[in-house]
């Protein structure tokens, strides 16, 4: 459905009593994507081309392949396999590009027969020099519905001047090798993204509502992992019309608005007689924005995908259950406070702005990048215009396409979104096999190659085909890339755990470090166990020194004494420190004892002194006296 701007018009009802005259043209922004030729060279380059709105874009990625203008059914309008003609790529050959003109038939069904006759991507040539325009699905074909859903390869629209480049080169026998490229469709600014649906709560509007009502019930978990993880930021949007001012209190305006025909929407079953009306799709779907807001309001706005998915299974027109009752009851089992929402629908029947529903019809006005809303159901990522299938797997990989490359969430990984390229030779990056560790990283754009972080420590190099561990905890990983050897029990590491400290072979050991450390034959080499009386043994990392007879070996002193002799200068040293130790403690005794004495002997004295006389210390005592009077 094509709207004009601002406000617009009302839908269909009104089309059908010559209520409407565009007030201007609508701003419909065509979303891009880069072909770049890589052969022939006379024709290499970057060209624009319009992504087609249905199959499956391979947004934030690109796929490279082989140009093919079939000779016959030029146009695809027809099935390939009547003309004997497949585009199956050969084992090891680069995937087939279909180029087809445009005329005849739908965008749709030349994707379709070619996509069954084997064609990875099509190319269809503009028959006129025109500005580009979005390949759109038809609009409320239902004959077409079973196969635009099964359209699962990208397409897009070409110039009709870049077009015949092409072709010439092909009639001239050359290779037309092309890449197709998404990964600058979606802006990819930071680790969020910002997406929007303008959607409708009308159950009856045909093949696209139904697409719509699935595509909600099937998005909802991928929305709410994205959503509670804080890695996007959703808003539903609604359209809505106005009735021209002529015509607020004819009976079409009254079925179809609300607040004296500022805001409506087309009757759902075309019948102004019977069934639901449009205000009654306008109330819902201003219940629902209500429903965003207040579950916003209490930090817990995923539940809209919630209260959405249960009112269209419990709540359908046809079974005469789209009605505020039903909507109520799947509020109540939300926990959502039902007061709030009805405050914020406010009351419908004033003649007056409701400011939720002025606040959708000023966004659907394009702004900066984004054209206006004149497609439902659309959908909007990072103030771009999604274009493609509206199915789970295509919508996640346009939404993780946002994101900057490494910011994105593990959702859109998953296999289902991306191929992980480090599983192929480890995405051609370094890695250890033996410590399990690697510098490929997978996003969603592809694989980066850089040192990783590992428990703390930081490898560091070209990612490509170097990386080492660096600072402190180095050893850990495959002992720092030194040398280290064990035997019997006994290991040795060249190793040091110590920030900018190379690889150094251990005591008793020479050698680079790195690849070798030797034992170093102490004995042989003179460098321990030399006295007369020593005896020599070489041991792995170190050695052993005897010595002959009764004969004691001193390592720190290389040399052998006697063993008696050791015994008794270890008696006499016993000896001597008992004999000095008793020393000290009656040493320290008696000069205790005689400065306890020598205070007792003081304060004795100078009691008895102090009977006869005063002392210095003392003041003298006055001596009172009682005179009487006469």
């Amino acid at each position: 459905m094509v709207l004009n701007r601002q406000s617009l018009s009302l839908f269909l009802g009104f089309l059908l009593t010559s209520f409407i005259t565009p007030r201007s043209i609508a701003r419909f922004v065509v979303e891009k994507n880069s072909l770049r030729v890589t052969s022939p060279d006379k024709i290499k380059g970057t060209y624009d081309c319009a992504i087609g709105n249905f199959g499956i874009p391979q947004y934030g990625g690109s796929m490279a392949g082989a140009v093919v203008y079939p000779k016959d059914n030029k146009k695809g309008c027809k099935e390939f396999d009547g003309f004997g003609i497949s585009f199956q790529s050969k084992p090891g050959a680069l995937p087939t590009f279909v180029l087809v003109d445009r005329g005849d038939c739908f965008f749709a069904l030349k994707v379709w027969n070619a996509q069954k006759a084997g064609a990875s991507a099509v190319l269809v040539a503009d028959d006129m020099e025109e500005p580009l325009i979005t390949m759109d699905t038809p609009a409320e074909d239902v004959s077409s519905a079973q196969y635009i859903e099964n359209i699962t390869i990208p397409s897009a629209l070409i110039e009709k001047t870049f077009s015949e480049k092409l072709k010439k080169a092909l009639s001239n026998g050359d290779m037309v090798n092309v890449n197709l490229d998404w990964r600058e469709a979606v802006p990819h600014p930071d680790d969020r993204v910002e997406y929007e649906l303008w959607t409708n709560s009308n159950d009856e509007c045909g093949v696209k509502c139904d697409m719509l009502m699935e595509f909600v019930k099937d998005f909802r978990g991928a929305a709410q992992i994205l959503e509670k993880g804080g890695y996007t930021q959703f808003t539903p949007h609604y359209i809505t019309w106005f009735c021209p001012r002529a015509f607020t209190l004819s009976r079409q305006c009254k079925s179809q608005c609300i607040n004296h025909g500022r805001y409506c929407a087309p009757d759902p079953d075309q019948d102004f007689s019977s069934g639901y009306e449009g205000k009654d799709v306008v109330l819902e779907n201003l219940r629902q924005l209500c429903v965003f807001k207040v579950a916003n309001e209490a930090k817990k706005p995923w539940v809209w995908w919630d209260y959405v998915t249960d009112f269209q299974i419990r709540c359908p027109m046809k079974e005469k259950k789209y009605n505020k009752e039903c909507a109520d009851a799947v509020i109540k089992s939300f926990g959502l406070d039902g007061i709030k929402i009805d405050k914020c629908m406010g009351n419908p029947d004033t003649d007056s702005d409701n400011p939720v529903l002025k606040e959708e019809q000023d966004a659907q006005v394009g702004k900066g990048s984004r054209g206006d809303v004149t497609i439902l159901p659309t959908l909007v990522v990072n103030n771009h215009q999604y274009r493609g299938k509206l199915e789970k797997g295509a919508v996640l990989k346009a939404i993780c396409s946002g994101f900057e490359e490494t910011t994105e969430p593990a959702v859109c990984l998953s296999g289902d979104v991306e191929t992980n390229e480090c599983l192929d030779n480890n995405g051609g990056c370094w890695q250890d096999k033996i410590a399990n560790i690697t510098a490929c990283r997978d996003t969603f754009r592809g694989r980066v190659c850089e040192c990783p972080l590992v428990d703390g420590v930081q490898f560091k190099g070209d990612g490509y085909r170097h990386c080492e561990v660096s600072g402190s905890g180095r050893c850990k990983f495959n002992n720092g890339g030194c040398w280290h050897e064990s035997r019997d029990g006994h290991t040795f590491s060249a190793c040091l755990d110590v920030d900018g400290a190379k690889c150094q072979c251990p005591p008793g050991f020479k050698g680079d470090g790195v690849k070798s450390c030797v034992d170093v034959d102490e004995c042989k080499e003179r460098k321990a166990c030399q006295c007369p009386a020593c005896s020599c043994k070489d041991t792995w990392g170190s050695y052993e020194c005897s010595c002959s007879g009764d004969l004691l070996y001193i390592r720190d002193q290389d040399t052998c004494i006697s063993k008696s002799g050791a015994e008794v200068k270890s008696a006499w040293t016993v000896v001597w420190v008992i004999f000095i130790g008793l020393t000290m403690i009656v040493g320290g005794g008696y000069l205790v004892y005689r400065h306890k004495l020598r205070s007792y002997m003081d304060s004795e004295i100078r009691a008895i002194m102090a009977q006869y006389m005063p002392l210095d210390s003392q003041a003298e005592v006055p001596n009172h006296f009682h005179e009487e009077r006469a």
